[in-house]
Formats: structure tokens, C-alpha cells, sequence
């Protein structure tokens, strides 16, 4: 009898029972109709009751939004069986000498009944928010290295494959028994698949901070002395006019403290700033961009351009701001009655929504500034612009609460890769949290580029979790062959991201090293 199962005792219990097994919302009724073969066995003397299910026959089976998720068998029926965190292991073993009740109590808890959690809208938020983050920052500069023409083409193109990869890999999920990314990969290829999506989750939220402190130094230092005109002559108040002592203040006195939390989820209350300040941002561009002189705005003649020769940076840098598949689970198992037709609608809206924001940021941005736009469209902006410094400062103090988020995922995947089975250590604990701070905080101090942050965080890990490895786990899990006709779409897909990946990146490390990026920040001289 599976965990967590040995407190159904009457029909009503029994029917939830189906309810967690099987949760497509417009098979819902049929099941609960199906509830009376369900027998019970009581001949023990104990608690625990033995349930026998017979084969349910569902006659309306194609709910989904398309054909394409009727395609494939799915047992999805122990979905709801399993631990909703990879850090349920480690929590158990702390744990491990707890009585047996409280164990089934402490099981119950980890799960729920289909009719409950959010809506659809809910989730849609959420999944919005989660995609509509920092990294939209960066899309006007990737319209200036595509090109005005290719840069909408790549801005279309990434948001329908985002949309499918999404959606594909919670399928994956499901064909699997899975109900995380790093169990997935696992499951599908052993401690190889683990390493993959550790190493692409780590880099993608190390990136994150790295971007997110060169953010600060980018944005809070204009806003003190666009305050404050005689900065540099008070005592104390001048470091917050010095962009490498601002990041440092801010870094080590605010972001590190919260970064030693164990538990993330006070915070994670707090990206509804996030959504906030991106709306301010794109109305802040919007509105100041047209009024810009003509000193500072870039080659006119350049605005419609088709195509430039960064193309593939570029997608790298879109990618990294539309990726979300590492909270796709998370998203999936906070639906109510979570079914693949209502999961569809939440990524659809997603997607839309997303793309209209992206769209009129980095199009206002880019027809102002073209060859001359930064990796940070808000450095493009006169420091004394009053608009422009309130979106600054609320983008800023936004990532004082992004950062240990990111510090967060990197420590777990740090943890589950080295010490799966080990228990909390404060030491450990403390020792991680301070190098996963420190480096991107020297990276930071070391460059104000923003745009390479984003193309090698996204060419690399972006793509990875975008690309290769949902349609490369669909193609080892699906049952059919691999060469069949219905696998082209997939092994297209992995193609373009391993081409993305590699070229994408190599191209920004030639550009760190050679030093030949055009991008002129003034921030560094702050």
C-alpha cells in the first residue's frame, strides 16, 4: 500500500483517492461514477485498509487541447504519489526517528486532493511571473545584434518553442512518473541525466546572479546622485555613488544575510514586485525613449534594419529571458485538477502575455538607441531623468530579494549532487552560501557588461533547458522508435539548440576575450 494512501476507510475517502489518481478536470464526474468497484478489506484488526481498484474505462479521453498529447499512452496515475521537492530525502532523513504516525501524518501532508490548489489565472501569474523577470532588461540589445527584422523573427520563434517545450516536458513528466526536472533526467538517464540538468539549473541561476549584481551597480548608484548632487563630499553616503562599493554594500549586508535562510518562500512572496517594476520599466521606455536628444539616440538609418551578424547571441539572450522550465512542476502541481488541456491554457496566456511585454519594451528601446543600445536599456537614459530612476530604483531593490532566490537553487543543487543523502550541516550550509555570494559579486565588480552576462548564461544553460533536454528525455522515454516520421519536430528542436548552444557561447567567450564588445557602459566609470 503506497504511503500516504492507509487513511482511506469510507466511499467518500475512496473516491478522493481516485480523484488524486486521475486528474483531468473533464473526467472528473465519470471517475467519482466509477467509485463503487472500489472494495474494501477489513479483516485486519489495524488502521490500514487494503484497496483493490479495478481498471477504469474512460470513454471521453480526448480532452486535451490537441491530438498530439492522445497520441502517446500515459499512466500518470501515481503522479500524485510522488514528494513534491527533491529536498524531501534530506528532510526525512533528519527526521528519520519520528514515530510511524507521525510519519503518515507528516506523508498526508504532501499531498492533495485535485479539487484543490489554484486557478487557472492563478497559475497563469505565476508562470507569467516567472518568465517576465530580469532578463527582459536585455531584449533591446538583442534586437540591436539580430537586427530589427530578425531580432521579431527570433522574439516569435523563441516564445512558440518556450510555449511547446514547456508543455513537452511536463508530458515527459508524466511519462515518466515524475514530478520534478531532476528526477526526470534521472529516471531517464541515470547519473549522467542528473549532472546535465544540475549543471545547466546551476549555471542558469549563477548567471542570474551575476546579471543581477551588475544590476545594482547599474542602477541604485544613478539614483543617489541624481538625489544627492554633492554625493562625493558626505561622508558614508558617497560609497552609494561608487558603483563597485554599492554592489559590495548592498551585496554583503543585504542579499548574503537572506541568502543563509534555508527556506526561500518568505521571499518568493516578494516577486510581485518583480511583475510591478517590469510594468514600470516598459512604460518608463516607452515614454522617455521619443524625448531623448538627439546626442544620445542612435543611428536613425539603422532603426528597420532586417538583420545583423550576431543572430545567434541574440537568441541566447531572448531565451534567457523567456526560459521558465525550471519552475514548470512547481507551476503544474499548484493547478487545480491539473490536466494537460488546462496546463495548455496556463502556457498559452503565459506565452502571449509575455511576448506582447517583450515586445513593446524592445521595440521601444531599440528604435531609439539601435547600434548604440546597451545590455541594460536603462543605461542608455540620462542619469537626472525622473521617470527613469524610479524604475531603476524599484529594479534595483527588486534584486536585493531575486538574488537569494537564485543563491537558493544553486546551493540545492549543490546539495542534492554531493550530499543526496546527507543531513543539514550548518558549516556546509554557511560555506556554500559565502562562495555562491562571493564570486558573482567579484564577477561583478570586474565587468558592467550586461549583455555578455546574458549571452553566456543563456547560450549555454537557457538553451539546454529550453532545447535539448525536454524533446532529448521525450525521445529516450517515448515507446515507439526513434526514427519514426512523428519524431522529426524533436530531433529539429535538439539540433537547433545544440547549434545555439555551442556556437552562442563560443562566440561570447571569443567576445571576453578577445575584448572586442561595442557595447560602451557608463556605469563603469561610476
Amino acid at each position: 500500500m503506497p504511503l500516504g494512501r492507509s487513511h482511506l476507510s469510507n466511499e467518500d475517502d475512496a473516491k478522493r483517492g481516485l480523484l488524486d489518481r486521475y486528474s483531468e478536470d473533464s473526467d472528473a464526474e465519470e471517475i467519482i461514477q466509477h467509485s463503487d468497484q472500489v472494495h474494501f478489506n477489513d479483516n485486519n484488526n489495524n488502521n490500514d485498509s487494503n484497496i483493490n481498484i479495478n481498471k477504469l474505462e474512460v470513454t471521453d479521453s480526448a480532452t486535451a487541447t490537441t491530438e498530439y498529447y492522445a497520441q502517446l499512452e500515459v499512466d500518470d496515475s501515481e503522479m500524485g504519489l510522488l514528494p513534491r521537492h527533491s529536498t524531501d530525502r534530506r528532510r526525512l532523513l533528519e527526521d528519520h526517528n519520528n514515530s510511524d504516525d507521525d510519519d503518515i501524518e507528516r506523508a498526508d501532508t504532501s499531498y492533495r486532493l485535485p479539487s484543490e490548489g489554484g486557478s487557472v489565472f492563478a497559475s497563469f501569474l505565476n508562470m507569467s511571473n516567472s518568465i517576465i523577470g530580469a532578463g527582459i532588461i536585455g531584449l533591446p540589445f538583442a534586437f540591436k545584434e539580430a537586427g530589427f527584422g530578425m531580432g521579431f523573427v527570433c522574439l516569435v520563434i523563441v516564445t512558440i518553442l518556450v510555449d511547446w517545450t514547456v508543455r513537452l516536458l511536463i508530458y515527459n513528466g508524466k511519462l515518466s512518473g515524475r514530478s520534478n526536472y531532476q528526477d526526470l533526467m534521472e529516471h531517464a538517464f541515470g547519473r549522467a541525466g542528473l549532472l546535465s540538468i544540475s549543471i545547466a539549473q546551476f549555471a542558469f541561476a549563477f548567471g542570474g546572479m551575476c546579471a543581477y549584481c551588475v544590476i545594482i551597480g547599474d542602477t541604485i548608484p544613478h539614483v543617489f546622485r541624481s538625489l544627492i548632487s554633492n554625493i562625493d563630499d558626505i561622508p558614508f553616503i558617497w560609497i552609494f555613488g561608487n558603483r563597485r562599493l554599492c554592489i559590495t554594500f548592498f551585496t554583503t549586508l543585504i542579499a548574503y544575510p537572506l541568502s543563509l535562510y534555508r527556506d526561500m518562500s518568505k521571499l518568493a512572496k516578494t516577486s510581485g514586485l518583480a511583475l510591478i517594476t517590469i510594468i514600470v520599466i516598459c512604460i518608463s521606455v516607452s515614454i522617455e525613449g521619443p524625448k531623448m536628444e538627439m546626442d544620445i539616440r542612435g543611428n536613425p538609418d539603422l532603426r528597420f534594419s532586417f538583420a545583423n551578424d550576431e543572430l545567434i547571441q541574440a537568441i541566447a539572450v531572448i531565451s534567457f529571458a523567456f526560459v521558465c522550465h525550471h519552475n514548470s512542476f512547481m507551476i503544474f502541481g499548484s493547478l487545480r485538477q491539473p490536466s494537460m488541456n488546462r496546463f495548455a491554457r496556463v502556457t498559452h496566456y503565459s506565452m502571449t502575455l509575455s511576448f506582447v511585454t517583450c515586445t513593446i519594451l524592445a521595440v521601444s528601446g531599440y528604435l531609439v538607441f539601435t547600434d548604440k543600445t546597451a545590455g541594460n536599456i536603462l543605461n542608455n537614459f540620462p542619469p537626472d531623468n525622473v521617470l527613469i530612476n524610479v524604475a531603476r530604483l524599484a529594479f534595483g531593490i527588486n534584486m536585493f530579494t531575486t538574488l537569494p532566490l537564485e543563491t537558493f537553487v544553486c546551493r540545492e543543487v549543490l546539495e542534492t549532487l554531493f550530499w543526496p543523502n546527507e543531513t543539514y550541516n550548518r558549516f556546509r550550509h554557511t560555506l556554500l552560501t559565502t562562495v555562491l555570494v562571493l564570486v558573482p559579486l567579484i564577477i561583478s565588480l570586474l565587468t558592467c557588461n550586461l549583455g555578455i552576462v546574458l549571452e553566456l548564461t543563456g547560450g549555454f544553460s537557457a538553451t539546454m533547458l529550453a532545447y535539448i533536454l525536454p524533446p532529448l528525455s521525450y525521445l529516450k522515454l517515448s515507446k515507439d522508435g526513434l526514427w519514426k516520421m512523428n519524431k522529426i519536430p524533436y530531433w529539429c528542436l535538439l539540433i537547433f539548440g545544440l547549434i545555439v548552444m555551442i556556437f552562442s557561447t563560443f562566440f561570447s567567450i571569443q567576445k571576453v576575450v578577445l575584448g572586442n564588445s561595442l557595447e560602451q557602459d557608463a556605469t563603469c566609470d561610476l
